[in-house]
């Protein structure tokens, strides 16, 4: 199933993806809280709690790790872990290659994720974004030319490297 056409039935993210999240919940839920709990502890002890910054500063901070939590709750309860296609000469979800961007004239290595996982310092391109709709399932050899805000841009798969 292509993630583009996954629409309600979750969330695409790659397996590594997965256990990104499920390991930043586990330190979030355990040694964070923890640490946390204490934070606002030694805050409490510094006295009035009405004009005490430190607590209300940590009851802050506690606050958005919690939202923080949750949300990392519902990605994975949302997740629908699309495996990468092994094999095949195309440039498919999962997969990383290097791009030429002929617009910039260099190399880039992107591998296509899931949207929540995207990050193009990292090299993790979303194939929900403009430029990772184009160049899904491009064989490697094949230009695209994607439509961006910053004008018209040309992308051509020079190999897959996973």
């Amino acid at each position: 199933m292509s993630p583009a056409n996954q629409g309600a039935g979750g969330e695409p993210i790659t397996a590594a993806g997965i256990e990104e999240l499920k390991a930043e919940l586990a330190e979030l839920e355990g040694p964070r809280r923890q640490e946390m709990a204490e934070r606002i502890r030694v805050a409490r002890e510094l006295g009035d709690l009405k004009e005490n910054a430190e607590y209300h500063t940590a009851k802050d901070d506690q606050a958005m790790m919690e939202t923080r939590i949750k949300r990392l709750q519902e990605r994975l309860r949302n997740a629908v872990v699309v495996e990468a296609s092994e094999g095949g000469d195309t440039f498919a979800f999962g997969r990383t290659a290097e791009v030429h961007d002929e617009s910039k004239d260099e190399v880039v290595t992107w591998t296509l994720v899931g949207s929540t996982e995207a990050n193009l310092a990292e090299g993790k391109l979303s194939a929900e974004s403009p430029i990772g709709q184009a160049l899904m399932d491009s064989a490697v050899g094949q230009t695209v030319e994607v439509e961006t805000p910053r004008g018209s841009k040309t992308f051509k798969v020079l190999k897959l490297v996973a």
